[in-house]
């Protein structure tokens, strides 16, 4: 805290705050000590992909229900995040919070501005694993087809020309420049890039 009101105080017009889970109340309480002596105190905050947002906020659901004197026994606080719990009144509570935490962040805990490190990175690794299962698993081509290539389509995702993204366009336009009409161009008429 100490940190953040000197960075303040010496020119910055953002802190950031990092914590070990996303918990409104204590970044709230962070920042109520902040905005004592910076009351424009202006919070980044990294919703990290560090966090184990499901296991965090059943956890957090389960501590309030257990103060509240609800029926808590058929849930184990240390696995909560078995997949058996995500149809639950908890797991459905929780999810409601991971879905509400920016707004209810910005309001409660004052969080001017949301942010999350290495989404790309995640969802890379998770779609690259899922992919290659499939694809060198039964499904074979297929596999890339239904799960990526379709959705592209469908979805009107412009990498699916993928030539055009990598700008071979622009090689074609610059080859044509120089050598007129004998270039050996990428695309043209016959290009695949052309089938979608």
């Amino acid at each position: 805290i100490l940190d953040s009101i000197t960075s303040l105080q010496n020119g910055a017009d953002l802190i950031w705050i990092e914590t070990e889970k996303p918990h409104i109340d204590q970044i709230g309480k962070m920042m109520k000590e902040i905005k004592k002596v910076i009351p424009n105190a202006k919070l980044v905050y990294n919703n990290s992909p560090s966090f184990n947002w499901t296991l965090n906020f059943r956890q957090q659901v389960y501590d309030v229900m257990l103060e509240a004197g609800d029926d808590v026994s058929n849930y184990d606080r240390e696995k909560l995040m078995d997949i058996e719990y995500d149809d639950t009144k908890l797991g459905i509570a929780a999810d409601e919070k991971i879905k509400t935490f920016q707004a209810d962040a910005a309001k409660e805990a004052g969080i001017f501005h949301h942010l999350i490190t290495l989404p790309t990175y995640h969802t890379t690794a998770l779609s690259t694993d899922n992919l290659t299962k499939k694809y060198f698993g039964e499904m074979g081509m297929l596999g890339y087809v239904k799960t990526v290539q379709r959705q592209e389509i469908r979805q009107g995702i412009a990498c699916v020309k993928h030539q055009n993204m990598a700008g071979s366009d622009m090689g074609d336009d610059h080859k044509e420049y120089f050598a007129g009409e004998a270039a050996l161009k990428a695309s043209g008429k016959d290009n695949t890039m052309n089938q979608f």
